[in-house]
């Protein structure tokens, strides 16, 4: 039996063994941490559970379709809900809205809150949809990297929808032509932060991103964000992967441009496929000592981090839901200071995301956990104690006003992350939360492919690789991937460096 070893248990490197093990492979998983997930795992705190990393869900067939792959249920291994509303935004001079599941509830809303024209929201949320189901095919779902992409009927379809998917103007301006509400054009603004982005230089085309939430849906799985990645390590495990937690790979071993296997510092394991699910970054950096990198692409710009305190409070907010958002008064200072001043902005949009608003077990009785994340920009150098400490106030002082309830007293419980941790942990360049920003219009060509050219059996998921970050895109690279690694049977024969 041919084998692979994957790099990484984070989600996209747990998908790409379930798929690998599909095809006849016995596969190994090495991570260096403790446990499986990556970004996305779990810890509790004085009673209160949280959710570490991403925290909302979208496109929920692509894990369901990993069950599927293999003739099981995934109702049997794990459920979920939809949202509705999906999230509650609020914005500085008191207004606020619902966004509801429902795209006409939600254009009814954005009338009756804002004054927003109700056929304006409808027409861009359909135009958001048709703009995904004409390209998706072509530059989500399959490697950009392949001719064979490039000859395939998807691209017709991909090619009619050209004049309209924005690639030469910003995400904002394309927003602002559309809506005169400013805060109705920060709602649309917001979603370039999904993949870490600055939505004053990056393209419309990121208009699609809508369509994900407002029109497939948003969704919460019942044990939260972790139980997805929990629900796949079964999957996985009942397929014969195995898990090998804190081993550290050190070295991709390749032998006449073909890998031969992974060195950690417990031995040698033999492969004839690798999948790294680590940033590429690292991984050209840190194992693959001896081999020319690919200094273009490594070198793009990176995307935005987080900064996320976990809160526990002794208190319960029934105007506030699982997703929350507190906006800026200035979203373009906001996003000069992440992408030029490489600070964070004196007032920063703030999520809030209150996973015991769906159960409640994960906060003691009469309390909440809060989830609480500023979009701030990756490490190059920055204070991040003096920064933690500065922002924290500034956050508490927003969330008090707003919400008209003083904040400080009611923490218990308290724990950070900021970019460094997440570097260290994660192993993501930087505490880059998505690899590269999308901000210009080529970011998606330019992103590292699904495979290596120069070296045999090397294959590359997860988010810092294409298609891009965040879970969906995380398990659709791990879909390009066991679709580019030959079946066991044929693997003399692989096409993947067309």
């Amino acid at each position: 039996m041919r084998k692979a070893v994957i790099v990484g248990a984070g989600i996209g490197g747990i998908a790409a063994a379930i798929r690998l093990a599909v095809k006849g492979y016995q596969v190994k998983v090495l991570e260096a941490n403790d446990t499986f997930g990556g970004k996305m795992h779990e810890f509790w705190l004085e009673g209160y559970r949280f959710d570490a990393g991403p925290s909302l869900f979208t496109m929920p067939q692509l894990v369901d379709e990993l069950f599927t792959l293999v003739g099981r249920r995934a109702a049997d291994y794990f459920t979920y809900t939809r949202l509705d509303p999906i999230t509650h935004y609020f914005w500085p001079d008191g207004s606020h809205l619902k966004a509801y599941a429902d795209p006409e509830a939600f254009a009814r809303e954005a009338w009756q809150q804002l004054g927003v024209p109700a056929e304006a929201v409808r027409q861009v949320l359909a135009k958001s949809a048709r703009l995904y189901q004409g390209t998706a095919d072509t530059f989500l779902h399959k490697s950009l990297h392949r001719l064979s992409t490039y000859l395939s009927p998807d691209v017709l379809k991909a090619l009619g929808c050209l004049s309209d998917l924005g690639l030469t103007t910003t995400m904002h301006q394309a927003n602002a032509r559309l809506f005169k509400d400013p805060r109705f054009v920060q709602l649309l603004d917001r979603f370039a932060t999904y993949n870490g982005s600055d939505p004053y230089q990056a393209p419309g085309t990121l208009n699609i991103i809508p369509h994900l939430e407002h029109n497939i849906g948003a969704f919460y799985p019942k044990g939260g964000m972790y139980a997805i990645a929990a629900s796949l390590v079964r999957l996985a495990q009942e397929l014969g992967v195995t898990f090998q937690y804190q081993e550290r790979a050190e070295e991709i071993l390749t032998a006449e441009k073909k890998v031969t296997g992974v060195k950690t510092g417990k031995g040698h394991y033999e492969a004839d496929v690798v999948v790294s699910n680590m940033d590429v970054v690292p991984t050209y950096r840190r194992l693959l000592p001896g081999h020319l990198a690919p200094e273009k692409t490594l070198q793009q710009p990176r995307s935005s981090s987080a900064l996320i305190y976990y809160w526990g409070i002794k208190k319960t907010f029934p105007q506030l839901h699982l997703h929350n958002v507190f906006f800026s008064a200035d979203y373009q200072d906001e996003f000069a200071h992440i992408f030029q001043h490489k600070s964070i902005s004196p007032d920063p949009t703030v999520y809030v995301n209150i996973t015991s608003k769906m159960e409640p077990g994960d906060a003691p009785a009469g309390s909440e956990n809060w989830f609480v994340m500023v979009n701030v920009p990756h490490h190059q150098g920055q204070n991040w104690p003096q920064l933690v400490a500065v922002t924290r106030e500034t956050v508490l002082q927003k969330l008090s006003r707003s919400l008209g309830v003083e904040l400080a007293p009611l923490l218990e419980a308290e724990q950070v992350l900021d970019p460094l941790m997440i570097e260290s942990r994660t192993a993501s360049f930087a505490g880059a939360l998505y690899g590269s920003s999308s901000n210009n219009r080529m970011a998606a060509f330019l992103r590292h492919p699904n495979f290596s050219a120069a070296i045999k059996g090397l294959y590359f998921c997860g988010g810092s690789v294409h298609p891009g970050g965040g879970i969906p895109l995380c398990l659709l690279s791990a879909r390009i991937v066991g679709e580019l690694v030959p079946g066991p049977e044929g693997a003399e024969k692989s096409k993947h460096h067309a």
